[in-house]
């Protein structure tokens, strides 16, 4: 019966993260863009340690290599705009023929210099409070959208937040809640320790260090290691 129940939890969760691949994707096409991201604010506390975290994207195989690359161009001014403003932000890629363009809305949007990024994007920030700040990013060569698609995408923009947000609710019922060596795992994994190492910190086999890490990754709801470490961090499980 516990196997039948954790089986369906796990059903239930694939189906609500494909649901919102699906509408994210819909967005996509919707603006001829080629790529999504989903990013969401982790730390409320000194400013040195808020940062932005991918938490959903369709980027690949390069997925992680792409969020800190879209992150340390413009991580800093996304962070300083998400305390200020909930203008979209806007910025063309490096190269020809790469361009974030909106006619008729230019003066509600603000734009980001451009830098070493090869494509172009616009980040609509949503702000739901302390768990549910963040952006909704789609990226391309070429984006020319009208005043009436961005305000569209925004508020579709601010229900995936929210959908992402009231998931995490549901998610962490006590029965779901980490045990204290997941916690640990996923604190030196988020630390850069690769699952060698810590088992080796903490006198357990590496199976048993991938088991714990696997464990941690399902209860929190994630597709792979990083995003489990990115919702423990903004979950309060470690630091």
């Amino acid at each position: 019966m516990g196997d039948d129940c954790k089986t369906g939890r796990q059903q239930a969760r694939a189906s609500r993260a494909a649901t919102l691949v699906a509408r994210l994707q819909a967005m996509q096409k919707q603006i001829g863009a080629r790529n999504f991201a989903v990013l969401r604010l982790n730390g409320n506390g000194l400013p040195a340690s808020r940062k932005l975290s991918c938490v959903l994207d369709n980027w690949g195989g390069e997925a992680e290599a792409t969020a800190h690359e879209l992150v340390s161009a413009y991580g800093d001014e996304m962070l300083a705009h998400l305390d200020a403003s909930l203008l979209p932000l806007m910025w063309n890629g490096m190269g020809e023929h790469q361009a974030a363009e909106t006619s008729d809305f230019a003066r509600f949007t603000q734009r980001l210099p451009a830098r070493i990024l090869p494509y172009s994007g616009i980040a609509l920030p949503v702000r739901l409070g302390a768990q549910g700040n963040g952006y909704i990013v789609f990226t391309g060569s070429y984006i020319d959208l009208t005043s009436e698609v961005i305000i569209d995408l925004h508020g579709r923009s601010c229900q995936i937040m929210m959908d992402l947000l009231a998931a995490d609710e549901r998610r962490m019922l006590p029965a779901e809640s980490l045990s204290d060596r997941e916690i640990s795992c996923l604190q030196m994994a988020g630390d850069g320790y690769i699952s060698e190492e810590i088992a080796e910190k903490m006198g357990l086999s590496v199976h048993t260090v991938n088991a714990y890490l696997g464990a941690a990754t399902t209860k929190l709801d994630s597709v792979n290691r990083i995003q489990a470490i990115a919702k423990a961090i903004r979950l309060g499980y470690i630091s």
